[in-house]
């Protein structure tokens, strides 16, 4: 019996450029690395009045965090301390990032700036942005032309 699968491309690509950036990283990875680059997963959604962003960042406390928001661009910044722990454990491996980042999303075009929304709960930041109200068709009236009485002139 032979089982059909679609084929969709752009998984494979997305699991393919996923699985280089883990190596990449690996390769550049060593027991004496001072400090880690990290961007944390974002996901995006929509509802049917808003736009709402969802940054994970455990471990960060809310006063280290910063958004900001320009030329219709949101940009969240944060850093993410090490911790260092004193004890007679051995650790095997570091798979926790750690250091400062920043990732801008854009917002949509005509976006009001000062109805954006942020809350912090549980190590996620959402981001609930109102969707801009779309433009309205107006009508035009076509008035009628009154007729203007001259003379001519000869020239």
């Amino acid at each position: 019996m032979t089982t059909l699968v679609r084929w969709e491309p752009f998984r494979d690509v997305a699991a393919l450029q996923s699985e280089m950036g883990r190596l990449m990283n690996g390769l550049f990875e060593g027991p004496s690395r001072v400090t880690q680059s990290w961007v944390p997963a974002l996901d995006v959604w929509e509802t049917d009045t808003e736009l709402v962003y969802a940054f994970d960042l455990p471990g960060i406390p809310e006063e280290k965090i910063e958004i900001e928001v320009a030329d219709d661009t949101l940009t969240v910044s944060a850093e993410r301390e090490k911790v260092a722990e004193e004890s007679g454990d051995r650790f095997y491996r570091f798979e926790r990032r750690y250091g400062t980042f920043s990732r801008a999303v854009g917002l949509p075009q005509g976006a009001d700036e000062s109805k954006i929304v942020a809350s912090y709960t549980d190590g996620v930041l959402e981001i609930r942005v109102p969707k801009p109200e779309e433009a309205k068709p107006r009508k035009i009236v076509l008035g009628r032309l009154k007729d203007v009485e001259g003379t001519a002139s000869a020239a």
